[in-house]
């Protein structure tokens, strides 16, 4: 009867093939775990030294500094919804100034600690003007982490330890684009100062003259990335606000523009894109009356059709005097 049951309760042995299988198994999981260990740390290093390394002016903006040159009383900053939008001579046209009185100094996913930067680097010529920033949903919301929608100077007041909490496994093409953007303004900003503006024109502005097909715009703008996993209440906008507040002292006078999206979009139509952007114009307006900066929050330019834009959020190379126009008229003391 024992004989039986020890038997029955034995345990086939393993085939020396198995055994193989179930060491070379353990060994690749081992190599993985090591290598995932050491991507890691590398990963930390070379945030490390990028955090080190990082400037606060962009290779985007730093380009742009040399217009500053002129001195200029009306500074147009910020985002691409300047860049592409606001003609600063018809700006100095339409406020009886010389040309070279206004600039553009606007950069794709511009973001205000930026702009903060070089204030507080040359002081003097932001004394005397009006500083004119325009911002955007993404800037403020930490839910929208990928690459192109993170403002590198937020990034980089997070630390290692936050960027890779934060970023880490999806986004890592975020802190890929953090690294070598830090590195790129590095060299940047060695760079001398006082070297011509090259491929500037218009004062700064830069236009799109294509338009994209209507299949290839949003249906809505609620599910937009600007407001993917909507968070205003994080890091960005706390970092963000505060250099909006900074910059009221260092500037005769700042105004934050919230500029429209393209016309085919209806907020009524639209309930999540409406409670989303409701809530990020209060942050800016309450924020802009305890600091004393003006906001403009433009929903709609009058006159601009769906054919003056270019894509669901910039006027085309037909919308820029339209906008800059109706934009100089809301500026108007």
């Amino acid at each position: 009867m024992k004989g039986r049951m020890a038997q029955g309760a034995s345990i086939p042995a393993r085939s020396p093939f198995q055994r193989v299988q179930i060491s070379s198994a353990r060994w690749i999981a081992g190599l993985l775990v090591l290598t995932a260990v050491a991507w890691l740390v590398a990963l930390a290093g070379l945030l490390a030294v990028a955090n080190r390394v990082h400037d606060d002016v962009p290779v985007l903006l730093s380009q742009k500094l040399p217009l500053l040159a002129s001195h200029p009383d009306l500074i147009f900053g910020g985002d691409s919804r300047t860049l592409y939008q606001v003609d600063p001579r018809l700006a100095a046209q339409l406020a009886g100034k010389a040309e070279g009185s206004a600039v553009n100094i606007a950069y794709d996913a511009g973001e205000p600690l930026a702009l903060l930067a070089v204030m507080r680097r040359e002081p003097d010529l932001f004394r005397n003007a009006h500083v004119v920033v325009s911002v955007s949903p993404f800037v403020f919301n930490d839910g929208a982490r990928q690459a192109v929608f993170n403002p590198q100077d937020a990034v980089a007041r997070l630390g290692v330890f936050g960027q890779m909490t934060t970023y880490l496994p999806l986004r890592v093409s975020t802190l890929i684009r953090f690294i070598r953007e830090a590195f790129a303004a590095r060299l940047e900003s060695q760079r001398p100062t006082s070297r011509p503006v090259q491929s500037l024109a218009a004062s700064g502005l830069f236009f799109l003259d294509i338009s994209q097909p209507e299949d290839r715009l949003p249906a809505a703008i609620g599910a937009h990335p600007h407001y993917a996993n909507w968070n205003i209440a994080g890091a960005k906008a706390r970092f963000e606000t505060a250099a909006l507040c900074d910059m009221v002292n260092l500037a005769r006078k700042v105004t934050v523009v919230i500029p429209p999206w393209a016309p085919r979009y209806d907020r009524a139509k639209d309930p999540e894109w409406k409670e989303k952007d409701n809530r990020y114009v209060s942050l800016v307006t309450v924020v802009g009356r305890a600091c004393g900066f003006d906001v403009v929050n433009i929903m709609s330019v009058p006159g601009v059709t769906q054919a003056n834009y270019a894509d669901e959020m910039h006027v085309n190379i037909s919308g820029i005097p339209i906008y800059t126009r109706y934009l100089m008229s809301r500026l108007a003391p």
